[in-house]
């Protein structure tokens, strides 16, 4: 029955009617050598690129030849040509006619043959669009397109105008990194179609991505997506690139243009099924936890899935189940099957290499503790004394943590083990003998463990030189991906959060202020989230530094400051609760 139903919806689909209500999934019943591969040059509405012509984003399309209208699964990438996607770094290839052959990663291999459309779509400047950098325009144009509300053309300039009358209208936007920063930036847009995203360690918070607490981590240089940039982008989006620079400021604070790009309030309508890593130090979590409560706050349907990993795809840490889980989230919100997957658990989460639960919500409900540093190196209450910090931006956390250029707090060995989870807080009063320092805190498991290899932007995964097949391929786009495995590392300590901060943005964001030397000033911000467990023996511990030389860019100027901590009037405040058993 569950075959026979599969194959109904797929059927009726075909001919752009609603699948059944009681189908229980789509099923691969289209060719995929067959599928029909096309690009189209969609008109955003814009000239960013100021050469007199209206941008064209280019969308590089494959679908299934029979009749009828489909769903779209898209994902806006600036990174098809430039670096490529996954861990075998795919990049789009064309036949010499131009049409579109490779498409990377394996959703048209598998989602294709089961009557759903994969459109990859250049983001302005990349690749084969022209325009410049609007991640957010470029693909919400695709998505008004898809709609009727758009046009397109056949080629890159001039051409026969092209329509998507093979489209259902109704799509799911999905990618990893800046591809789901820009998946959450247009479902906080409210473009109409948008029905679902999937952001796999995506930005929702730009400011934060890119400026910690009033600390900018790089020179405005160094900054921006102009490596992303085609040739001809490369010259024509100069103007563009350094209006948005001045939009952005150099001295840290929270701005409209900040607020423009920040889509935690807004969190859209569409579904989310969004999948961070506790080990991201890229993307750090912070990111997500900000995001998921926004999507609670709205009651918009949502499904996270969290792993101990780095910067990495689920694809490469439960194929099997994330394909699944995939499959299933696209049926649901894009061909309407009543599967039941919003009902379920809405947290699948790994609690150590390889091992994984689920549960109803995320964070836990969990005792908010504070503990408080003295001078005699202990972390528990009340806290005393001071401790004295010379900032050394060569340094970096993992060696604050070891001791080095760091002031470092540890409580006593735990008598039972005891689970972290949430976004944790810090309360810092210092001064600086300069009129600027940037701070760093760290908390620290200390003790033994195995665990995935993330601390220094380590991914946790490996490659391995078998592979495995999810859908159906061609000579030119194999279904077939390297398997992987989770890259473990015996350690004796782990930072299982982090925060940075400028101390000269202590009183806002929005301005921050020198600072006159030796006067203490007292800052609270969050530090990266987290869900650990510290077991019993381990201790927990608290890291004070300056310049954090994993994070900032060696090229920002050297603060050359001595800050002095008040430790009575420092603390830590982390959500406290029991293991799972």
């Amino acid at each position: 029955m569950r075959l026979i139903l599969g194959f109904l919806a797929a059927l009726l689909t075909t001919v752009g009617l609603a699948p059944p209500a009681g189908a229980a999934e789509s099923r691969p019943v289209y060719s995929y050598a067959d599928a029909i591969r096309e690009t189209a040059w969609v008109e955003t509405g814009t000239d960013h690129d100021r050469d007199g012509r209206p941008d064209r984003v280019a969308a590089d399309v494959i679908r299934p030849a029979a009749r009828g209208r489909v769903p779209v699964i898209l994902d806006v990438s600036p990174y098809y040509a430039c670096c490529g996607r996954g861990n075998e770094q795919q990049k789009k290839t064309y036949a010499p006619d131009g049409t579109p052959q490779q498409f990377p990663l394996f959703y048209d291999n598998y989602f294709v043959p089961r009557g759903y459309a994969v459109v990859l779509a250049d983001v302005g400047g990349t690749n084969r669009s022209s325009g410049c950098f609007d991640d957010v325009g470029s693909g919400n144009a695709v998505v008004n397109w898809l709609n009727g509300r758009a046009k397109a053309f056949d080629a890159p300039g001039g051409g026969r105008p092209v329509t998507a009358e093979w489209a259902t209208g109704s799509v799911g936007a999905i990618g990893k990194s800046q591809d789901g920063a820009t998946a959450i930036g247009m479902a906080a847009s409210g473009i109409a179609g948008l029905k679902t995203i999937v952001p796999i360690e995506g930005v929702a918070d730009n400011y934060a991505q890119l400026i910690a607490n009033g600390a900018p981590l790089a020179t405005p240089e160094n900054t921006g997506s102009s490596f992303t940039y085609n040739e001809r982008a490369a010259e024509l989006c100069k103007p563009f690139e350094a209006d948005q620079k001045a939009l952005a400021g150099t001295n840290g604070d929270y701005n409209a243009y900040w607020q423009s790009v920040h889509h935690v309030p807004r969190p859209g309508q569409a579904s989310v099924l969004i999948a961070q890593g506790f080990g991201d130090w890229v993307v750090t979590p912070d990111q997500f936890a900000r995001y998921w409560d926004a999507l609670g706050r709205a009651g918009v349907p949502r499904k996270a899935w969290l792993s101990q990993a780095g910067h990495t795809d689920p694809f490469d840490l439960q194929r099997e189940q994330w394909v699944e889980t995939l499959h299933r989230w696209f049926d649901r919100w894009l061909l309407g099957l009543h599967n039941g997957v919003e009902h379920e658990p809405a947290v699948h989460r790994e609690t150590a290499p390889d091992r994984w639960t689920d549960a109803r919500r995320w964070p836990p409900t969990t005792s908010p503790t504070t503990f408080r540093p003295s001078g005699d190196g202990t972390l528990g209450r009340p806290g005393a004394g001071s401790a004295t910090v010379v900032d050394d931006p060569a340094v970096t956390r993992e060696e604050w943590a070891a001791g080095v250029s760091a002031a470092r707090f540890t409580g006593a060995p735990l008598t039972s083990p005891v689970r972290i989870a949430g976004s944790p807080s810090v309360t810092i009063t210092a001064s600086s003998d300069k009129p600027a320092a940037r701070l760093g805190v760290a908390l620290v498991d200390y003790g033994p463990a195995e665990t995935r290899n993330t601390a220094t932007y380590g991914s946790g995964i490996k490659n391995l030189a078998t592979r495995s097949c999810w859908g159906s391929g061609t000579d030119t786009d194999s279904a077939c991906f390297l398997d992987t495995a989770a890259d473990v590392v015996r350690v004796d300590h782990r930072i299982v959060a982090a925060g940075w901060a400028d101390l000269g943005h202590h009183a806002s964001l929005r301005h921050g202020e020198p600072l006159v030397p030796g006067r203490p000033y007292s800052m609270t911000f969050s530090l990266t989230a987290l869900d650990h467990v510290v077991p019993a023996g381990h201790r927990l511990g608290l890291v004070l530094g300056g310049t954090d030389g994993l994070l900032f860019d060696p090229a920002l100027p050297a603060l050359g400051d001595t800050l002095t901590f008040d430790l009575a009037r420092t603390s830590v405040t982390v959500g406290l609760t029991k293991p799972e058993h």
